[in-house]
């Protein structure tokens, strides 16, 4: 890990944040040479940590470590920095460490912020984020849960997931959601068991599993129930639900283990479709979802 520069200003976006009054940030250097790192956000003056099975998840991964403090409208985000730095920049390195023991190449950033979603999205576009890990506890990682709703997300999804568990004595089950007349679901998971095993997944360790429903966010929580992650892609690439997506978001809040979520492409010109359409109203009504 690198060590973190003392002057907000040595970083272009601390001095923009400064300027406009919304956040103040403190970064390391970035390394930007190969695939973009993966985002972890903890709430670094909360005592937010990472277990075990997150950084079992992570051991293999290049991570963006985003230590954030909200502060409230009424308070200069430079004056929480001020007041909090030191103690901030303190636990964050101790988050970092338990990373790095783990096997995972760690880059910090702190930031004091009126708004949590824009500081997020923003980092995670401004370094090429490939994915966001929403750290919810797991002691232990022995499953992963992998649903592909896209074909369009296939090879993002299973490759991220191959590449993060080659080497590790963890299940992984792909997982698809498809309605009666669908006759996509085989092809899609083959390819995608193939992309595992190229990454180097051991074969005994990968099943696959096909469901039917009309609710795809309760089947989904309701199904990693059993295992102690899931990997899904981003469904929605816009700033009102930042770097998770509508759907991603919903599974995040529900499942109480961590979730990661891998980031659309930039060129992408829609958002992942779910497996089949699903109007918002039925949702509302038979999953329990707002609009």
């Amino acid at each position: 890990m690198s060590d973190q520069p003392t002057d907000t200003d040595q970083s272009n976006d601390a001095r923009e944040d400064q300027s406009t009054g919304h956040e103040t940030a403190t970064d390391t250097d970035t390394d930007t040479s190969g695939p973009g790192p993966i985002l972890v956000p903890v709430r670094v003056l909360e005592g937010q940590s990472v277990e075990p099975g997150v950084a079992t998840l992570l051991s293999r991964a290049r991570v963006l470590l985003l230590g954030y403090h909200e502060v409230p409208d009424q308070t200069p985000p430079g004056q929480a920095r001020f007041q909090f730095e030191d103690r901030a920049t303190e636990r964050l390195a101790d988050v970092a460490g338990e990373l790095e023991v783990a096997g995972a190449t760690v880059e910090t950033r702190l930031v004091f912020t009126h708004n949590r979603e824009q500081s997020l999205n923003r980092v995670a576009e401004e370094t090429g984020c490939v994915g966001t890990v929403i750290p919810n506890p797991a002691m232990r990682l022995e499953d992963v849960l992998v649903p592909l709703r896209s074909e369009r997300s296939l090879e993002r999804v299973a490759g991220l997931t191959g590449d993060l568990l080659a080497g590790l004595d963890v299940g992984v089950t792909l997982y698809r959601l498809e309605r009666e007349d669908e006759e996509t679901s085989g092809r899609v998971l083959e390819r995608a068991r193939e992309l595992l095993e190229a990454r180097g997944v051991d074969p005994d360790l990968i099943e696959t599993r096909v469901d039917t429903s009309l609710t795809p966010v309760r089947t989904i929580v309701n199904t990693a129930s059993e295992y102690d992650a899931v990997v899904m892609g981003e469904s929605d690439p816009s700033v009102t639900t930042f770097v998770f997506g509508e759907t991603a978001a919903e599974v995040a809040e529900r499942f109480h283990g961590p979730v990661l979520v891998v980031r659309r492409q930039s060129h992408d010109e829609r958002p992942d479709e779910p497996t089949y359409a699903v109007d918002r109203e039925t949702l509302s009504e038979t999953d329990g979802l707002g609009s």
